[in-house]
């Protein structure tokens, strides 16, 4: 069987200033995506299954980011070219399938529904309008009508944190298989909901996000004809009129069972949608309460700061108050390029006053000038220690966060990178030759995918609520696009 293979993903933060352009993807043409077999990212899954399945791959183009602001119309543009160059000959050729990998939470400066639309122009290239397409996608996808449209069956992680990238790009590929060996095509049904949940609260692991997944596995156990039913949480910080809780079901039944299936999760999540308006208390009113130091490693998470999110990873909420309460033997990592530039011409033990982080995000509390004393100056390249996390699904197997810099100030050790990174692997520290497990208090800048790496080291994690883009308190967000009412904004 003759597969076409592609990539695109990008979680947008239509939030953030400024834009994202080509320079932030890391692109893979033809033949170097298959460089990615047998990694750790959803594209290395399903590579791998495709050589035990005894696909012929047809490698097109793979663009991926991490999250960031709006994406340039010319990113879009770019991705549309180089796969439509690679396409168009093998659907010429006659192709059997097409498998995608896809985040579903774009959006660039005149598209709110990047996906949806190249989806509908994929659609229409000749060759390609009957063709089976299927793929996987994040699970804080904006789902939209044109994306269930124009597709037979995307699968959505099942997951948060997201542990499950590459298994459910498997899981799709062995759908689209079995699409391939029956004959038989399945297509999309879709169910938006008047719903929107900040990242905080939609963890798999509590409410309500865990009655939703049980209820889905329910659903594709039963002998309706539904192949997959997948649970979309949601981007909360992509203004769009798709952005919200949806559901998808990929059937070969009737479309009353689907639209019943649909119903019953759609009933379940309005039943349960306090559960997931999740927000913190003020960071000053947690700290003021953690002295003397409690044994063990207290993990500080400051989702306005949530680098998975978009953020900049370099807001100095968190890092005040922790200076402010004279918090003892605590680390925090800033994504601060400028500093350290500052620093690396400086020989170890040099000791410098610079201004510290504040500069990516109107919202935040802005730089904050400090005396440190320089630590180590390291490169920041490292080889992820969990092959499962957040991170892999994004980067596959080792991540780079640019030159780096550890200072101190006081009781502050201060891991300072060049690239932001998002906190989902103990690698980050141990390759600047930290250990976190030696601190009493580490602040990490994420909403809940971190805690595949921090529960394990923790003694206790308390959220706490600072100035910033990821803020949880989804009502403060200045929507102008999303479909109204919903809740909790009306």
């Amino acid at each position: 069987m003759r597969v076409l293979i592609a990539g695109l993903f990008h979680e947008t933060h239509t939030f953030l200033e400024g834009t994202t352009g080509l320079d932030a993807f890391e692109v893979r043409l033809g033949d170097e995506l298959l460089a990615c077999a047998g990694d750790a990212s959803p594209l290395g899954g399903v590579l791998e299954a495709a050589k035990g399945f005894g696909w012929t791959v047809l490698p097109t183009a793979d663009f991926r980011a991490s999250p960031s602001a709006t994406v340039k119309d010319e990113v879009v543009e770019a991705f549309w070219r180089e796969f439509r160059l690679r396409a168009e000959p093998e659907l010429k050729r006659g192709v059997d399938g097409i498998f995608l990998v896809l985040h579903g939470a774009m959006a660039s400066e005149s598209l709110p529904d990047v996906e949806g639309e190249l989806l509908a122009r994929l659609r229409a290239l000749p060759g390609a309008e009957r063709v089976p397409v299927f793929g996987v996608f994040d699970l804080h996808a904006n789902f939209s009508p044109a994306m269930a449209q124009h597709t037979n069956c995307l699968v959505a992680y099942r997951n948060n944190p997201h542990t499950d990238g590459r298994e459910s790009a498997v899981r799709a590929a062995t759908l689209l298989q079995r699409c391939l060996a029956t004959g038989e095509i399945p297509r999309m049904v879709f169910e938006p909901t008047p719903i929107v949940w900040p990242p905080t609260g939609t963890g798999t692991a509590t409410e309500p996000m865990r009655g939703l997944e049980a209820l889905a596995r329910r659903i594709e156990s039963g002998d309706s004809g539904i192949w997959s039913a997948s649970v979309v949480a949601g981007f909360s910080f992509a203004d769009t009129p798709d952005t919200g809780v949806s559901f998808i079901v990929s059937t070969t039944g009737s479309d009353a069972e689907a639209r019943a299936a649909l119903a019953e999760l759609s009933a379940l999540a309005l039943r349960t949608k306090e559960l997931g308006n999740v927000t913190e208390p003020p960071v000053d009113e947690v700290l003021a309460k953690l002295l003397p130091a409690p044994p063990g490693l207290t993990v500080l998470v400051e989702p306005s700061d949530n680098i998975g999110g978009g953020a900049p990873g370099d807001g100095t909420g968190l890092l005040h108050a922790m200076l402010k309460h004279g918090l003892p033997n605590c680390a925090i990592a800033i994504n601060d390029p400028v500093a350290v530039a500052q620093l690396a011409a400086l020989p170890i033990g040099s000791r410098v006053t610079l201004p510290i982080g504040g500069n990516g995000s109107r919202l935040d509390a802005g730089p904050l000038p400090l005396e440190v004393e320089l630590l180590s100056l390291r490169d920041g390249h490292f080889k992820l220690e969990d092959k499962q996390s957040h991170l892999a699904s994004m980067c596959g197997d080792a991540f780079d966060m640019g030159p780096c810099a550890v200072v101190r100030h006081g009781e502050v050790t201060i891991l300072l990178t060049s690239r932001k990174t998002p906190p989902f692997d103990l690698g980050q520290w141990r390759s600047q030759g930290l250990e976190p497990r030696d601190f009493s208090f580490i602040g990490v800048k994420a909403a809940v995918a971190h805690r595949r790496a921090y529960d394990g080291i923790a003694a206790r994690m308390l959220w706490v609520d600072t100035p910033g883009p990821c803020t949880s308190n989804v009502r403060s967000l200045p929507y102008r696009r999303i479909r109204r009412p919903v809740f909790p904004l009306d």
